[in-house]
């Protein structure tokens, strides 16, 4: 007996074991060399809990306020750490197989979305069991883990240093498999499921990322709804919320000691509101913080592209023009290279970013096809929340929504940096992906066929080319075609060169080196506006012509 169980979970042993390897790759040779991933958030961070370092290396006791940050302030935030949690860390340990930093990161992403899909592709209790579609599920699942994991958002966020936010994304996929499971009928599993991992996204201390998955953990309820209505089993719908709210309720409640002093200590802060007079009134909240700041950090409408083409905006300011050798040539020789190579290849909307979000050119394409092979209420569930915190994620560019989210949504106006709900997203568009994929190997979800009826074998087919076309098709159009697209200028592109032009001015009143130059300069000549070896004014007007934007008087 005991060796019939071991044969059929080896599957998921074997898996798990991959991850592990799979993390250590990727952090090869960090990982084994000592050395140490600089992450700006981290560091920070370090150095504003220093005072509160040295007072528990002292006295042995955590102090609960510093005077390193502001006027001084509480603790709550900077060093959450609470006896009644200290269960809670040494099961957060063991299910990261006690793994190094970094490593465990990796790792628990890969783990986390592998138990949801294991749970989302299970087959009904009544089934008969087959083994060869048992291992055909087990790849599904790693297969789909490691396209989830892997979208560029995740790992520039393990860069920056937001660690706390990298663990609340990493336990809310087994969290919602929990879900699945009790409304599965598996009530025993889901209750246990859902509230360990609800206490540890919890203990992960990011609410904005718990906020926004709420939705996503609606969708589902609510698909899971229409599927009950249908096949008439109100009684396992009623009894499965009833499970999921209790295994919610027991994670908040181990938590409860910080969530309580955060939302004490919130009523004091820029979340609680303010009493002074906004001035503009349509810039403050209710009892939230101010528009501007909320939305400051918005994706562009046509960033949107970057899901499908990751430097459909030019990538990163991590990098300079410089860094790329054909833009470099591109660039008008002397002066004007010198001043435009000092740019960075980005050009979005956004103030800066570390990177895009992409979630894969083949990931994107399986999710249009689940489009039309998926069927059943759960895909109108993902792709209802995948296009709701797309056009959210806009925020100041799509302002209609945004604003009623933050008027009326309670919470919403919480949390700044809407761009970060595109983590929706990324969680719906590898999951209806691989629900595809499912779909294409294995057949219908009852699994009593192991592949797609031979009369929809065209029309599946067809579907392909559909899906293949418009993602790859629109690939093409971008190599080929770009500017029908794009002007490749931002906003931030002609202030920047703007304000340079400015400090230009007395230069192009002299023909010798101005102390107002870093470099050579003379006046320009006749046509110099449309001319390649125009000077950085005449760049700025090369770039208001291409952005549809008058030339300043002054480089005329």
């Amino acid at each position: 007996m005991m060796n019939k169980q071991l044969k059929q979970w080896l599957p998921d042993i074997l898996a798990v074991v991959l991850f592990a390897v799979l993390a250590f790759a990727y952090f090869y040779p960090a990982d084994f060399d000592g050395r140490i991933l600089y992450q700006h958030d981290t560091s920070a961070g370090a150095g504003a809990g220093q005072e509160a370092k040295e007072y528990l290396e002292r006295t042995g006791e955590r102090t609960r306020w510093t005077n390193a940050l502001f006027s001084g302030m509480p603790t709550y935030q900077l060093a959450p750490s609470y006896s009644s949690t200290s269960t809670l860390s040494y099961v957060e340990k063991a299910y990261h197989l006690w793994l190094p930093d970094n490593v465990w990161y990796l790792f628990a992403y890969l783990i986390g979305f592998y138990i949801l899909l294991r749970a989302m592709f299970a087959p009904p209790a009544d089934s008969p069991v087959d083994e060869g579609a048992r291992k055909k599920r087990v790849v599904l699942a790693a297969l789909g883990s490691r396209a989830w994991a892997f979208s560029t958002y995740f790992l520039i966020i393990i860069a920056a240093g937001h660690l706390w936010k990298v663990m609340a994304l990493a336990y809310l996929p087994p969290m919602i498999g929990g879900i699945v499971l009790a409304y599965r009928g598996k009530y025993l599993w889901g209750l246990a499921v859902t509230s360990i991992f609800a206490a540890l996204e919890v203990h992960a201390n990011h609410m904005q990322m718990t906020y926004y998955y709420l939705i996503v953990i609606l969708a589902l309820v609510i698909a899971f709804l229409v599927d009950a209505i249908r096949q008439k089993k109100w009684k396992q719908w009623l009894t499965a919320t009833g499970v999921c709210l209790v295994g919610g309720l027991l994670g908040v409640l181990v938590n409860i000691s910080n969530l309580y002093h955060t939302w004490e200590y919130s009523q004091q802060t820029m979340r609680g509101g303010t009493e002074l007079s906004q001035g503009d009134g349509q810039a403050g909240t209710r009892g939230g913080l101010d528009r501007d700041y909320i939305t400051q950090w918005s994706y562009g409408i046509g960033e949107t592209w970057t899901l499908l083409i990751p430097n459909a905006k030019g990538g990163s300011h991590n990098e300079q023009l410089k860094d790329y050798p054909s833009a470099v040539e591109a660039a008008d020789a002397g002066p004007v290279r010198d001043f435009c190579t000092q740019w960075y290849p980005y050009w979005g909307e956004q103030p800066f970013t570390a990177g895009p979000v992409y979630v894969g050119a083949f990931v994107l394409m399986l999710f249009i096809l689940g489009l039309f092979i998926v069927k059943g209420p759960m895909k109108w569930a993902l792709l209802g929340a995948t296009v709701l915190s797309i056009m959210l994620a806009w925020g100041k560019n799509f302002m209609g929504l945004t604003d009623f989210f933050i008027d009326y949504v309670p919470m919403y106006a919480k949390f700044r940096t809407v761009s970060s709900i595109l983590v929706v997203a990324e969680f719906t568009i590898p999951l209806l992906a691989m629900m595809a994929l499912k779909q294409l190997i294995m057949g219908s979800d009852d699994d009593k066929q192991l592949a797609p009826a031979a009369k929809g074998k065209d029309k599946t087919q067809l579907y392909i080319y559909i899906a293949f076309g418009l993602t790859a098709g629109f690939c093409l159009l971008f190599a080929l075609m770009p500017t029908a697209f794009f002007s490749f200028v931002s906003d931030g592109d002609v202030l920047a060169c703007s304000a340079t032009c400015r400090t230009l001015r007395t230069c192009l009143s002299s023909p010798t080196t101005s102390p107002a130059c870093a470099f050579p300069c003379s006046r320009p000549t006749a046509g110099a506006r449309s001319s390649s070896s125009s000077l950085a004014p005449c760049c700025c007007c090369s770039i208001g012509q291409r952005s549809s934007r008058p030339c300043p008087p002054w480089a005329s």
